[in-house]
């Protein structure tokens, strides 16, 4: 799983059959500093996330499960899918340094 923190959202006119009641939003993937960490991506919002909120999502076809499992769909053309949305992050002081 990776850490991210939403910075928009993405509304398509056409979407996948299996994909159309997804809420989209943009990412930018960061690190546990919540420094930002390589390039924005889409994700479909699985937990109800907003804008400014860090999340934690997962790629590949392990985004494809939660959402098999939310809805009556078989497989979906999911990318990344956010699981979960992140209340706080704790280091150790080994962490830390």
């Amino acid at each position: 799983m990776h850490l991210a923190r939403v910075i928009g959202t993405v509304h398509a006119s056409r979407k996948d059959e299996n994909v159309e009641t997804a809420t989209m939003l943009v990412v930018q993937p960061i690190d546990s500093d919540k420094s930002p960490v390589g390039t924005p991506l889409v994700a479909v919002d699985m937990v109800g996330a907003g804008l400014g909120e860090i999340v934690y999502y997962t790629t590949a076809y392990e985004a494809v499960i939660p959402w098999k499992d939310r809805t009556s769909v078989g497989m979906a053309l999911i990318d990344a899918g956010i699981v979960g949305i992140v209340d706080r992050i704790d280091l150790s002081a080994e962490e830390q340094s």
